[in-house]
């Protein structure tokens, strides 16, 4: 049984999905005024884990995660590079797909933009107006939110603490134009030479909040399972999705509230943030690392804990996924060598391993013992890829078995062949090794080379190499 930490109940929860092997989950997705930040990815490769997890498990995951292609961020942007707000989402969604495709973020993902679903919007903010839960003030409209009885459970905090905190965030005319501090914008008045769209109040845009609410209903239903983000969402963004959506539909908006922790980076552990100036794009950090190892350096974090960023994580990163991949390039070169039949021992001792893997990610997603099962299996086939004779069933199945677990943490596993050019590389590299005495370097190339089926031969006229 799966169990899931609920941070509306602040405890670990059996898994039951509303329908029987389906899960709907709703992920809150970027603001597209900039590439995104690895702040950004972390939520995205977190609940891509999560999600694929699940579909180890045998559930069938619809899964939405939204584009937010029109807010303040996204008018400034487009007025500093003089061009539409539609131009600067079309270039950073563009840029987003990129960057989570290098991340292995899953493709079957519904990407519904704002501005897509403007209709609907405004069509679920007059429900609330007409239900008296909404109310206009010269072409804006507010959500009342203490009319909503338990609002402030969901960030467990009481409403009298947020009237003290509202009054400090917003302007002395938005305090004015509302009814009370705590209340927040469902619909925004447009200024004269911004996008907007015609409504029953005049002409505006929607706030925040509001899309998220609409898309997730819209594409999943009035209820689902899995809503996520990063714990910054937790209030107000979510509490005030949670609190416009069931006074609209008259039920549960969420069953189980899922956040993942930041990304902290320096010596101060500082929160990654484009507010605080501090962030790294993944659009550069690709320019100088493997996709794959970032993904392993986030998906192997539990969700819920912060991820240190640094040179020494991302180094750990490298070693650990060619730890994976080297067990997997060892088995794959020998499995021409092996012989038919199976060996049942080994195959046990995986099958053991496997349960430790699915019992650790059982609970709440446990990803440090998830992958911990991950390297003890590599363990294990590298121990059998050393033995004189080994059978072909069992090979295969060490190595499909691999491929699966390592596919939960988006981890890609691949028979990699060298081209001529890359050996010889390799040759000249372990020849100047050789002349500088660093014989471990040296041997580790002839090692490394003979694990992918290529034998060096050193002879008087240097070194040559033959493919086996």
């Amino acid at each position: 049984m799966i169990r899931i930490f609920n941070t509306l109940t602040r405890k670990k929860e059996n898994f039951e999905p509303i329908v029987p092997g389906v899960v709907t989950m709703y992920v809150c997705g970027p603001t597209v005024y900039n590439y995104i930040h690895i702040g950004n990815a972390r939520s995205a490769v977190a609940f891509d884990t999560i999600r694929r997890y699940l579909e180890y498990r045998g559930y069938k995951v619809k899964y939405v995660s939204n584009f937010t292609d029109v807010d303040d961020k996204m008018i400034n942007a487009a007025r500093e590079n003089h061009t539409t707000v539609g131009a600067i989402a079309d270039k950073y969604i563009a840029a987003f797909n990129q960057d989570v495709s290098a991340l292995n973020i899953s493709k079957d993902i519904i990407h519904p933009r704002a501005t897509e679903n403007i209709p609907e919007i405004i069509n679920f903010v007059a429900k609330l107006v007409e239900k008296g839960y909404a109310y206009n003030v010269d072409g804006n409209v507010y959500y009342r939110a203490r009319k909503f009885k338990t609002y402030g459970a969901l960030p467990h905090i009481n409403v009298d603490e947020l009237e003290v905190g509202a009054s400090q965030h917003v302007t002395k005319e938005e305090l004015a134009q509302k009814e009370d501090p705590i209340d927040f914008a469902l619909w925004k008045k447009s200024k004269p030479d911004e996008i907007s769209w015609d409504s029953p109040w005049g002409k505006g845009r929607p706030g925040w909040h509001i899309e998220c609410s609409v898309m997730s209903i819209k594409y999943l239903g009035k209820t689902i399972d899995i809503h996520g983000g990063g714990e910054d969402l937790i209030f107000p963004h979510h509490e005030n999705e949670r609190a416009q959506s069931e006074a609209e539909t008259g039920q549960t908006f969420v069953k189980y509230w899922m956040h993942n922790g930041f990304v902290t980076i320096g010596k101060d552990n500082e929160k990654m943030s484009k507010s605080l100036h501090n962030f790294i794009t993944v659009h550069d950090i690709l320019k100088r690392m493997d996709g794959q190892v970032l993904r392993l350096l986030m998906s192997t974090t539990h969700y819920r804990r912060p991820i240190q960023y640094s040179e020494a994580s991302v180094k750990e990163a490298e070693s650990n996924l060619k730890r994976i991949q080297t067990a997997y390039n060892n088995l794959s070169y020998r499995l021409n060598q092996a012989e038919e039949g199976s060996d049942l021992k080994t195959e046990q001792e995986a099958r053991q391993i496997v349960a430790d893997f699915t019992d650790a990610m059982d609970d709440d997603f446990n990803v440090q013992n998830g992958i911990a099962a991950v390297y003890e299996l590599s363990r294990l086939i590298n121990a059998y890829s050393e033995r004189e004779y080994l059978f072909k069933n069992t090979a295969l199945f060490l190595l499909q078995t691999l491929s699966q677990l390592s596919m939960v943490f988006g981890v890609q596993l691949k028979k990699i062949e060298l081209k001529d050019s890359e050996i010889e590389e390799l040759i000249k590299e372990r020849e100047e090794a050789r002349k500088n005495k660093d014989f471990i370097r040296s041997d580790e190339i002839r090692e490394e080379l003979k694990t992918r089926g290529i034998i060096l031969e050193d002879t008087p006229q240097g070194t040559r190499f033959r493919k086996e």
